[in-house]
């Protein structure tokens, strides 16, 4: 015999309303941070790796390198915190084709929700966890030695400007990782860009390359943002090292990351809807 309660017709109610934007993209963040602290190996060994990088760099390539009379320490540690932006976004890359991977964007797109802002929250959470791996790398920068006499309204400036920038571009890697749809594609995809940290003005000043590479190495996008970062840091001595002020590179930064957000996050908004 058929229990009634069974049986019955159901009568709920439809929703008559969707999450907003913002709700929805904090939740897919709140998420994501979530699944990163309860699984933190890959998280830490990220930061582990760059933190070994950046002694290699210090210590093997410092006394073969001129700085212009500045310490290479201080030259360095602010370019390499700069180009933080592309390792933490290749990190981005990979998570968002894990959750491409294991069907967690595709249960949202059954969702009354904006898809712009499930890629939002994506981007939202990895600049936090970004924002992580910053505080360790200048932790580690002081240790092994850096010194700024820039006032703290500058550095918290360069702070500013460098998580500024890792959302802007962590717009690109998450397009790359829904394109890619599984994290070994991703990760090779997120290695295109790579060589970008090194025609740039991160770990050498542009003057030291060949001619024909300065042009690109100087107009490229993490140059704008590496020296933004270290004029900001190098207090009296960034006019005479860099030949302009902080506030024209931060201007020309800004203008790339506005330029990053506008062309990126339509594309990825567009590419997890109809992926």
């Amino acid at each position: 015999m058929t229990d009634p309660a069974i049986s019955r017709t159901l009568n709920l109610p439809r929703p008559t309303r969707s999450a907003g934007a913002l709700t929805t993209a904090l939740g897919v963040a709140r998420r994501t941070v979530r699944r990163n602290v309860r699984n933190p190996q890959v998280f830490v060994l990220g930061m582990v790796q760059g933190a070994m990088f950046l002694l290699i760099f210090r210590y093997v390539f410092g006394g073969a390198i001129s700085t212009q009379g500045v310490r290479y320490v201080d030259f360095l540690v602010p370019g390499y915190v700069g180009t933080g932006v592309l390792f933490s976004g290749m990190m981005a890359s990979i998570g968002a084709a894990e959750d491409l991977q294991e069907g967690f964007f595709d249960r949202l797109r059954s969702l009354p929700v904006p898809r712009v802002s499930i890629v939002a929250g994506r981007v939202v959470a990895d600049t936090a966890l970004a924002a992580i791996g910053l505080t360790v790398t200048t932790v580690v920068g002081f240790a092994m030695g850096f010194r700024t006499t820039a006032p703290v309204g500058n550095l918290l400036l360069a702070v500013a400007l460098c998580l500024f920038a890792t959302f802007a571009f962590t717009w690109m890697f998450v397009l790359l990782g829904i394109i890619a749809g599984n994290p070994q594609a991703a990760q090779g995809l997120g290695l295109i860009v790579f060589p970008f940290t090194f025609v740039s003005s991160a770990f050498v000043p542009v003057e030291s390359m060949p001619g024909w590479m300065q042009a690109f190495a100087r107009n490229q996008p993490l140059t704008e943002i590496v020296n933004a970062t270290r004029a900001f840091t190098l207090g009296d001595d960034a006019q005479r090292v860099l030949g302009h002020s902080a506030g024209y590179f931060a201007t020309r930064s800004l203008f790339w990351c506005a330029a990053f957000i506008a062309v990126f996050a339509p594309l990825a908004a567009r590419r997890y809807r109809h992926g």
